[in-house]
């Protein structure tokens, strides 16, 4: 096909937020010229989580005033500063039509953004009024396919590794990424069963590493000849050892993840990763000053406003209609400025990051230093493969995760491992500096050794390691608090298992695990307290009841609002708007960039039909093992807590700004924590399937998670370079 283009608009620009309009506004503006072959109209208005709209086009005719195109936009579009809503193919072209639109209903109010326009009568009168800006889209003449050169050119500006050069690449690794998961789903489905001495990690009954491992005993025989003192030769021992432990199959899922996040660190424009000028400007400050950021307003470096000036990063994030840099001559000025010397200090401000724990950024300071010799966008792009070493790790212990919750089903391990590590929204999020790869590479720890504990038992060695995750994640990020009750009631009900044994270790591997867990988030208070800052920065808040505001019943009210269907006797908190559907389920399919690049809503229908057949085939495969659930309702109850603990926790943060906004955190993206659960229910889709058709089924699922990978790489490219 042909990417869309803008025909025409009607000469209106976007100066300024005109005001807001509520749920049920109706209006009309002059339209301008509507061109032949209109297919959909683009509006100047701005929410969250925008209510339906509906567009009607009107035209003089002999006949009088008719109707000569419309359509309508369901409800849940945004965050976006504009709503694209397609319409019935225009036939001919028409001049001086009117656009007029009407919003649905909706809680928030809808900014209007335009510019003040004036008029002169045929008497002479002159006045002013404020109008919106429409836009009128339309396929071009030219397809993708010829548009690929062009295309090539564009991706190739802007980025640390300016040239066209850089198509390949990304290429290379999305045909590794491909060969990778295929190989294994079919060697893992045909051959039935995992081979790999995995059971040793972490002090399981494992194969010890003998000198009958010919190819890896050789390797070690050899470092310890060369090694020039025996710790080095110890530890790569020890390392080389550790690392065969861990199935094949798992380094497999890690890898893909890993080259599929960088491809997306590659795709994405520099800082058009939500909230990555934040994040940026927390890790330089940390490694150019050694300090923590002072304030929480937008007070970059003079290297990071001179590069988002020069990217025109305001201007294209939440405008799908605004390209980034697309000439030589931008990119010229954009060397020539980084080439300066700028301060790279900053004073101290780093937006809606600052509140956040240092763990992160302090780990990003390692790529910072290593690019140091280069220019702000050689830094960025270390840091965000750095991200993506996360997403690799999260792979990885999303499939040992699998593999402890689900023994009974070997094959299914690498169909769940795989889904994970092709997740786009966890390869999107994982290429671009953002503490949300590390929150989900540690909580997938957290699953995991929770999965082992209760399949092998508490041991002080796996409580010790549950206490690390705890204390790792608080000091990534703030929404761990909101899984902290579902991991320490984890640690009780192993050790109530445990005490059956032996009371006394029991108790010891409790101990340990709640004292390693709370010493750097007692740390990370009590600086805050010192500093006369909220105990637990920006999530004080979220943790007061009714967080200030409104009182409980509604709070509760409207958190379950926010995932299920409102029950009889709400008030009614999201009018027109089905929230599971709109929000969670529409944005998991698909909303890249800054939150601006969504698929086509048939795209979400037809995802919504394999979602339902995929839950399906995981509850046949639930109802077929029912006779094994018993015995693990304490480990399900610990899942389920967890899950509602953050789904409670980012509920309670978007409850903060309501009503003046609806799902003002509804992005699946905080959601992303809990994908080895995801992994286990895809796991579960596949065997389903039953024994003969499950192997399929498995294969297909994995193919299906690798198109929509690919597909969604590929929409975001059309959104930026096209």
């Amino acid at each position: 096909g042909s990417p869309p283009t803008v025909a025409g608009t009607n000469s209106v620009p976007i100066e300024r937020t005109l005001g807001t309009a509520k749920g049920g506004t109706r209006g009309c503006e002059w339209g301008g010229t509507l061109p032949r072959g209109t297919t959909a109209i683009r509006l100047s208005l701005g929410a969250d989580t925008g209510p339906a709209v509906t567009v009607e086009v009107l035209a003089r005719t002999p006949a009088g005033v008719s109707l000569v195109t419309s359509g309508e936009r369901a409800a849940g579009w945004g965050p976006a500063e504009s709503v694209t809503v397609p319409v019935g193919r225009v036939t001919r072209t028409l001049p001086e039509v009117r656009t007029c639109f009407a919003l649905g209903p909706v809680r928030e109010p809808v900014k209007v953004a335009g510019a003040t326009m004036r008029a002169v009568a045929a008497n002479g009168h002159r006045s002013t009024f404020e109008s919106l800006r429409v836009e009128y889209l339309r396929a071009g003449e030219r397809s993708w396919f010829s548009l690929a050169l062009s295309v090539a050119r564009r991706m190739g500006l802007g980025n640390a590794a300016g040239g066209t050069w850089i198509v390949l690449l990304e290429l290379a690794l999305m045909v590794a990424v491909a060969a990778l998961a295929c190989r294994l789903v079919l060697r893992t489905v045909t051959g039935g069963r995992e081979r790999s001495r995995s059971d040793g990690l972490l002090g399981g009954p494992g194969k010890p590493l003998t000198a009958d491992s010919a190819p890896l005993a050789q390797a070690l025989d050899a470092t310890r000849r060369i090694a020039p003192a025996p710790w080095i030769s110890s530890g790569v021992a020890r390392l080389s050892a550790g690392m065969s432990r861990i199935p094949r199959a798992a380094r497999i899922c890690a890898l893909v993840a890993f080259l599929n996040a960088a491809c997306w660190s590659l795709i994405t424009p520099p800082f058009q990763v939500p909230d990555e000028p934040s994040h940026f400007a927390y890790a330089q400050h940390l490694a150019e000053t050694g300090r923590l950021p002072s304030s929480a307003d937008a007070r970059w470096s003079e290297e990071e406003n001179v590069a988002l000036e020069d990217l025109h990063q305001s201007s294209v994030r939440l405008h799908p209609e605004t390209e980034p840099i697309v000439t030589r001559a931008e990119q010229q000025r954009l060397r020539h400025d980084l080439a300066r010397p700028l301060r790279r200090d900053g004073e101290g401000g780093a937006g809606a990051a600052a509140s956040q724990p240092p763990l992160y950024y302090a780990l990003e300071s390692i790529p910072y230093f290593l690019g140091s010799g280069g220019t702000i966008l050689d830094r960025l792009e270390l840091m965000r493969l750095f991200s993506a070493l996360m997403a690799g790790l999260t792979a990885l212990f999303g499939y040992l995760f699998l593999r402890e919750a689900l023994p009974r089903l070997p094959w299914a391990w690498a169909v769940g491992g795989l889904a994970i590590a092709l997740m786009p929204l966890l390869g999107f999020m994982s290429g671009g500096v953002n503490p949300e790869a590390m929150f989900t590479a540690v909580s997938a720890a957290g699953l995991f050794l929770l999965a082992r504990s209760f399949r092998r038992g508490l041991t002080p060695r796996l409580g010790a390691c549950i206490g690390v995750v705890i204390a790792a994640g608080t000091m990534t990020k703030l929404n761990f608090v909101g899984l902290i009750p579902g991991l320490v009631l984890g640690l009780l009900a192993l050790t109530v298992r445990a005490a059956r044994i032996s009371r006394r270790g029991a108790s010891r591997s409790l101990a340990i695990g709640l004292g390693i867990a709370v010493v750097p988030g007692c740390a990370y208070a009590l600086r805050n307290l010192l500093g006369n800052r909220p105990v637990l920065g920006s999530v004080s808040a979220v943790l007061e009841p009714t967080g200030g505001h409104g009182s409980l019943p509604g709070e509760v009210a409207y958190i379950w609002q926010l995932y299920l269907p409102r029950l009889p006797g709400m008030a009614a908190d999201f009018p027109g708007l089905a929230p599971w559907r709109a929000i969670w389920f529409d944005r998991s399919v698909g909303l890249y960039g800054w939150l601006d690049t969504p698929f086509p809503g048939w795209v979400d229908n037809v995802a919504l039909v394999v979602a339902g057949l995929l839950a399906l085939l995981a509850a046949r495969a639930l109802v077929a093992s029912r006779s094994r659930i018993p015995p693990r309702l304490d480990e399900l109850a610990v899942y389920v807590v967890i899950a509602a603990g953050l789904l409670v926790l980012v509920g309670a943060a978007s409850h903060l700004a309501f009503p003046e906004k609806a799902g003002t955190y509804g992005e699946p993206r905080y959601l992303l924590p809990l994908i080895p659960l995801a992994g286990a229910a895809v796991a579960l889709s596949a065997r389903g399937a039953g024994r003969r058709w499950g192997p399929a089924a498995g294969v297909l699922i994995v193919v299906l998670f690798l198109a929509w990978d690919v597909f969604s790489q590929l929409q975001v490219i059309a959104r930026y370079y096209g």
